[in-house]
Formats: structure tokens, C-alpha cells, sequence
């Protein structure tokens, strides 16, 4: 069924599961986030109920996007540090297109907010190597060439001085250690300084809580490419899901 420029994302978190209504060409929502708390425990079957919910509530007969926080390989799912373990191995494009009667787009988190900063936000016209990251309870990231998603990079998880990265600059990890915001960018700032080592992007837009308040810690990095906030706030998951479930496949 055809609904024009609209389209519905689903953004799947370890606490909340939000939808919305999406208009694809301006990436602005249609209708209320609906919020539905995230099941315990977060086992598939729950979930995609949840969903079905969300898709009832919005009034929705259509094809889904659906993001999620994980790895997600051609729909199915390859990790659950978030949710619930029993999620491995599911072909989760299947399960929520079962649930929802409709086809499911099924991907990363990061990735569609990624795809909503480059499609809306910060990376929009941004040629060359773009890497996205959000700046949480870990760390998010999505990484772009010439426009183009590289899927299901984890570049939270990249080792530094023996610790995984997100452990030491994750946004939890400046309220878990009490530090000040100067002495969380310093941390921030040696983590992007490797990614730089290892990728030359040429721009990094940072997302997630943390960049609400970009003006207390953006300017104090000293690494040498140029970093922007996130534009798409809350509600880039929900636009990237919705714009992935128009492209008919990840990215």
C-alpha cells in the first residue's frame, strides 16, 4: 500500500519503544512519538507485539522501519547487548513482518540516525567519509562514504589503553565518574583522536544525549577534523527507520 511521502518508523531501545509518523521529505514527524516501555523481559515475541501495539495506536496499514540496538545483518539480528539474548539468531525482518502484517525494514539504531543526519541533519550535502556518532548509555556509531551506509560499525567497542572505548567516553561514563565536562571532552577527545587515526574522516557528527548540550564540550576538542552536533535529536531513530522502510532494504 502506498502512503506517498509518509512513512512509519519504529526505535527500539533498552528502556522505551517510540514510533511516529514520518514525512520523507522533510524528515518531520506527522503525528505524536508513541512511547511504549520496552517489555522485561525483552524476548521477540514481547516485542513484536509492542510493535503491533505501536503500529495499532498510529492507525498504520504499510510497510515498517524498525531500529534496533544491534547488529542486524540482511533482518536478522547478530547481537543483544540491550535486549534480551534469545534475540540472536532471529530473523527479525520476518518476525515483525508476521506481527505487523506488513513488510519490516529492520536495522541498527545508529545506522538510522545516521541515515536521518545525512538525509536532515548535519551531514546533509557532506560528501567523502562521514561518520556519525551518539554519545549515550555506550556509544553509537554510523559511518558514511560519498552518502553511502557502511552497516553495523561498532566503533563504541574499539579498544583504548586496555578499556572498551564506550567505558571510558560514553556520556554514562561522565555521570558514573563525576567528571567535569572538561575532563570528559579530554576523553572524548582521545577516542575520536584514534577513530581519526584509523579512518580520515572528514567530518564526525556526534548525536545522542551528550550533544543537547554540544556547547560544553564540542569546543574543547583539539582533534583535527572537524565535528559538528547532531541536528535530528530524539527523533532521528524514528526518521531513519522510517526512511529505511521507503529504501526497501538497510542503509
Amino acid at each position: 500500500m502506498s502512503h506517498g511521502h509518509v512513512a512509519l518508523g519504529i526505535d527500539i531501545g533498552g528502556t522505551g519503544m517510540k514510533a511516529a509518523r514520518v514525512d520523507t521529505r522533510t524528515g518531520e514527524l506527522l503525528s505524536d512519538r508513541v512511547r511504549i516501555d520496552t517489555p522485561q523481559p525483552s524476548t521477540p515475541a514481547a516485542m513484536a507485539e509492542v510493535a503491533r501495539e505501536l503500529v495499532d495506536t498510529l492507525r498504520w496499514y504499510g510497510n515498517v522501519g524498525v531500529a534496533m540496538p544491534t547488529i542486524v545483518r540482511h533482518g536478522v539480528i547478530r547481537s543483544a547487548a540491550n535486549i534480551d539474548a534469545s534475540w540472536i539468531d532471529v530473523d527479525a525482518a520476518a518476525l515483525f513482518g508476521e506481527a505487523l502484517g506488513h513488510r519490516a525494514i529492520v536495522l541498527n539504531d545508529a545506522d538510522a540516525a545516521g541515515i536521518a543526519e545525512m538525509r536532515f541533519g548535519a551531514g546533509v550535502g557532506r560528501a567523502g567519509v562521514v561518520l556519525v556518532l551518539t554519545f549515550g548509555t555506550g556509544i553509537g556509531s554510523a559511518l558514511f562514504v560519498d552518502g553511502h551506509l557502511v552497516p553495523n560499525t561498532e566503533l563504541g567497542h574499539i579498544e583504548i589503553d586496555g578499556c572498551d572505548a564506550e567505558d571510558r567516553a560514553a556520556a554514562s561514563a561522565r555521570r558514573r565518574d563525576h567528571l567535569s565536562w572538561a575532563k570528559w571532552a579530554k576523553r572524548v577527545d582521545h577516542y575520536l583522536g584514534r577513530l581519526v587515526m584509523l579512518l580520515s574522516p572528514d567530518l564526525i557528527i556526534v548525536g545522542g544525549g551528550a550533544s543537547k548540550q554540544a556547547d560544553k564540550w564540542v569546543p574543547r576538542l583539539t582533534v583535527d577534523v572537524e565535528v559538528v552536533p547532531a541536528a535530528m535529536a530524539n527523533n532521528a531513530g524514528i526518521v531513519g527507520a522510517a526512511l529505511a522502510s521507503r529504501q526497501g532494504g538497510e542503509g
